[in-house]
């Protein structure tokens, strides 16, 4: 695949607060798939990959009119009724097709799913109607093609299916395997190194001092990566050395695709992060107007995005999602995605300033939306308790309880 340019990140002389959508629309239009092609991958183990190429139907679904319920195949319409027609011998059973012409004024038993046979066309439910003397006695009216399933009414022969750079799900798994399609064309697994940085952060099960905190950012974005279908690659942790993040970037630029890294990323005399992608690759500071956030280091190390977040659970946890994540699907051979949201009434009230956008940890009860007690970047039980975010634009907002707010669930970033 085409490589990113050392510059894409490069923001215009300046710029200094970059709104949420500005941001998100600049970082879209510079970046393409950076992965390869995998063959004819099986089927059962597509779930999660994203196509590269389309998809084409190589036979119809369903292949042949068939009934959609058990009772009694007959040529429709029913204009006249009581009406009485002969039954033939035999019957039509799915995976058992009759295989004989049925006459005129004729019908012949049929069960759910098996093929309607010629002469036929139309399928009465035997709750509807009466056998007796091997006579079919209708007394309702019935239009013609009724409780049958046209051929190719799901899929023609060579309908256009599935469309490169949709991630597979199971239901679409459902609809490929339904054609008879054993294998597809999927990218590569994005590649995608976590690593946290700090003196005060040490790796869970460590011994630890009053004045020393556990990593909880790089379990939380090595289960993001790992829960959106890429492959991880942990950086694992390092110290405010400058050497010591040189050679954890210097390892993740030979392994990744992409690398996101937590902590560093400010202008402070131990933001090493930053320091070492500015003094060895090329770094663009965006300061987006988003809180919790802001500082957001995009960059090139040696050929390798870099994705900076910031060193605190929430902001990190906020930008990861808003900011990484639909960039990391498109790196991936997807889609930038946009996630989707839900106007719903507020059961909280807020004062809020103008100049920045919001995102507030919430959760869904009796059709209202509650945010967490504290906006505190550093409460991470905020996360577990969360369902989602509020986002709040950049204008000053009153909201009192029955506000109408923008709540967007997990799930919309893929999760």
């Amino acid at each position: 695949m085409k490589e990113l340019r050392n510059d894409c990140f490069a923001l215009p002389p300046g710029v200094n607060w970059t709104p949420v959508e500005e941001a998100l629309e600049r970082l879209r239009s510079r970046l393409h798939p950076v992965v390869g092609v995998e063959q004819a991958v099986p089927l059962a183990q597509a779930n999660g990959r994203i196509l590269a190429s389309d998809v084409t139907a190589p036979r119809a679904h369903p292949p042949s009119n068939n009934s959609a319920v058990d009772g009694y195949a007959f040529a429709g319409p029913v204009d006249q009724v009581p009406c009485t027609l002969a039954l033939v011998d035999g019957r039509s059973a799915a995976g058992e097709p009759y295989l004989g012409q049925v006459p005129a004024g004729h019908a012949i038993r049929i069960l759910t799913g098996a093929v309607i046979p010629a002469g036929t066309d139309t399928v009465v439910l035997e709750e509807d109607c009466e056998v007796k003397d091997n006579q079919l006695h209708l007394n309702g009216t019935l239009k013609a093609g009724a409780n049958a399933r046209k051929a190719g009414e799901d899929i023609q022969t060579q309908d256009l299916i599935l469309t490169a750079a949709t991630r597979l799900t199971p239901t679409q798994i459902s609809v490929l395997a339904s054609v008879g399609i054993e294998s597809v064309n999927v990218y590569q697994r994005l590649r995608v190194g976590v690593l946290s940085t700090g003196d005060e952060v040490k790796p869970v099960g460590a011994a630890v001092t009053d004045w020393q905190i556990y990593d909880a950012n790089r379990p939380m974005l090595s289960a993001l990566v790992t829960q959106l279908g890429y492959e991880l690659v942990d950086l694992g942790h390092v110290l405010d050395n400058a050497e010591d993040v040189r050679g954890a970037l210097e390892r993740g630029a030979e392994q990744c695709d992409l690398i996101l890294t937590s902590g560093g990323v400010s202008a402070g005399d131990e933001d090493h992060v930053s320091k070492t992608l500015k003094a060895h690759g090329d770094i663009s500071n965006w300061r987006i107007a988003i809180k919790p956030g802001r500082p957001l280091a995009l960059a090139m190390f040696h050929g390798t995005p870099v994705v900076g977040l910031p060193g605190n659970p929430v902001a990190a946890w906020v930008c990861a999602l808003r900011f990484a994540a639909p960039a990391m699907a498109l790196l991936a051979g997807g889609e930038w995605f946009e996630p989707q949201g839900y106007v719903i009434p507020a059961n909280f009230s807020k004062n809020k300033k103008p100049g920045r956008s919001e995102m507030l940890r919430a959760r869904v009860h009796n059709g209202q939306v509650e945010v967490f007690g504290s906006e505190g970047s550093g409460r991470v039980t905020g996360l577990a308790w969360s369902e989602g975010l509020v986002e709040l634009d950049e204008s000053a907002q009153q909201i009192e309880p029955g506000t109408p707010v923008r709540f967007i669930p997990y799930g919309s970033f893929g999760l």
